[in-house]
């Protein structure tokens, strides 16, 4: 009976003494587990981070991609107004031989002036035509370009409040880590 004793009391004693020694190492355990959780929380804050400044250059690409199209859009606009003066001038001189020609007095002459005027105006008509078309074209650029640089400009507004909370949520994160590891 002793034998049965003494073997009860040794379980009993090494069922209160494991639970002791498993809580000294528990600690170490629940230190790396906390330095864990700051490593995500760092990981994660670096992940919003990443996301914000690339939110930020989309804003600045969006904003320059609109300034182009403005310049370029005034550029085309600027060579359109050459382009229909010269027309005008070409006009001009190839209308003013065939009026000469159309007050005549002799009518076959007249009217074959007024068939090459009718012929030479549907000619500079067509050509107006599409100098008006690389008009609307340019100035629809122009407006697309100002829209882009408006949308680039708000966006970046909110791009740059995002980017700043996210570098301040990263840099409290990063913070607690070094502090966990330095009490380590």
């Amino acid at each position: 009976m002793k034998t049965i004793s003494k073997a009860i009391l040794v379980c009993f004693l090494l069922i209160a003494i494991f639970p002791t020694l498993s809580y000294g190492q528990a600690k170490p355990d629940k230190k790396e587990a906390e330095i864990k959780k700051f490593e995500t929380a760092v990981n994660a804050a670096k992940v919003k981070l990443d996301k914000a400044e690339k939110a930020v250059v989309i804003a600045d690409s969006l904003m320059e991609t609109g300034k182009t199209m403005i310049a370029e859009s005034k550029t085309e606009i600027k060579e359109n107004a050459k382009e229909n003066k010269t027309l005008q001038k070409e006009l001009q001189s190839a209308i003013k031989p065939i009026e000469k020609v159309m007050g005549s007095k002799d009518k076959t002459e007249a009217a074959d002036a007024k068939a090459e005027f009718k012929k030479v105006d549907t000619e500079y008509k067509a050509k107006f035509k599409e100098l008006d078309l690389k008009l609307k074209a340019a100035q629809k650029k122009g407006i697309t370009g100002e829209t882009n640089a408006t949308k680039g400009k708000t966006a970046k507004g909110t791009a740059e409040a995002g980017l700043k909370t996210a570098q301040a949520a990263f840099d409290a994160a990063k913070a607690k880590l070094d502090n966990a590891k330095a009490a380590e």
